[in-house]
């Protein structure tokens, strides 16, 4: 079994968690769970997913955008795991008609089989180009992809 924080996310024996202390896997809306649960219901949560990221305008009426925050993104990763915590308002946050089971699933998710494709750090970027490409399960990918 793999060491755990004190706040009850897996040890990396290669790659810190986010600097961001705020950064959890359910910095998302609830869409993305109601969508989760909904691929876990049909059978269909491992079915792979391509998921591309990109912006639609540039900030600050800019002609361009630099791409940061790759290290970040893969920290997150590398150290995804809900708390028993996070699972108990995911729980409230969802109809009671939900079966435990789902639940169960969640506490068991991690984002090994996760594959991310991106431009490099400090890239020249322009709109609707994207960024990052998610390649994986459909449900964890899924409740991901707000965060990037």
């Amino acid at each position: 079994m793999a060491e755990t924080t004190p706040n009850g996310r897996p040890e990396s024996a290669n790659i810190d968690g986010p600097t961001n202390p705020m950064v959890t896997p359910i910095l998302t809306d609830l869409y993305q769970f109601t969508m989760a649960y909904a691929y876990w219901k049909a059978g269909k949560h491992n079915e792979r997913a391509v998921f591309d990221l990109y912006f639609r305008r540039n900030p600050f009426g800019g002609e361009y955008t630099i791409f940061a925050g790759l290290e970040e993104c893969i920290k997150f990763i590398a150290n995804f795991k809900f708390t028993e915590d996070e699972i108990d308002f995911i729980r409230s946050s969802l109809p009671s008609s939900c079966e435990d089971g789902f639940f169960e699933y969640l506490r068991r998710l991690d984002c090994s089989d996760i594959e991310i494709y991106s431009i490099s750090e400090g890239s020249v970027v322009f709109p609707k180009v994207p960024l990052m490409r998610i390649e994986g399960p459909v449900a964890v990918s899924r409740i991901n992809t707000i965060f990037y």
